[in-house]
């Protein structure tokens, strides 16, 4: 089992059904569509800090990282990222997270729960 959380650049939306809506129309056109997108500069600096705390999976030789797949770049297209977290460490890696992300002005949006992060 796994915990998903999903980042993006640009407007945070007014509420968590208008994000939901947003998150529904970038996972279709970045993860879900046919043209694969670099990930944009500011999700792949996203994804950096992220490592610098917890190594990526497939580098996970010590049972350490809380990514559920990797490279954790591979989740990022554009300006999103969806990604997926070990449910052992789900707390604790989706705090860092969100913290993160709102540090660098990013959107959070937890999945399993349709809303806004924090």
């Amino acid at each position: 089992m796994s915990y998903d959380l999903a980042v993006w650049e640009g407007e945070r939306p007014a509420d968590d059904k208008s994000a939901g809506q947003v998150f529904s129309d970038l996972y279709d056109r970045y993860i879900d569509g046919e043209v694969e997108e670099t990930p944009s500069e500011r999700i792949a600096a996203y994804v950096a800090v992220l490592l610098e705390r917890w190594c990526d999976i497939t580098e996970d030789e010590e049972d350490t990282s809380p990514w559920s797949v990797g490279p954790l770049i591979d989740c990022a297209s554009g300006p999103l990222i969806y990604f997926a977290m070990r449910w052992s460490m789900a707390e604790e890696a989706s705090a860092y997270a969100v913290a993160v992300a709102e540090s660098m002005g990013l959107v959070c949006f937890d999945v399993q729960q349709d809303r806004l992060r924090p």
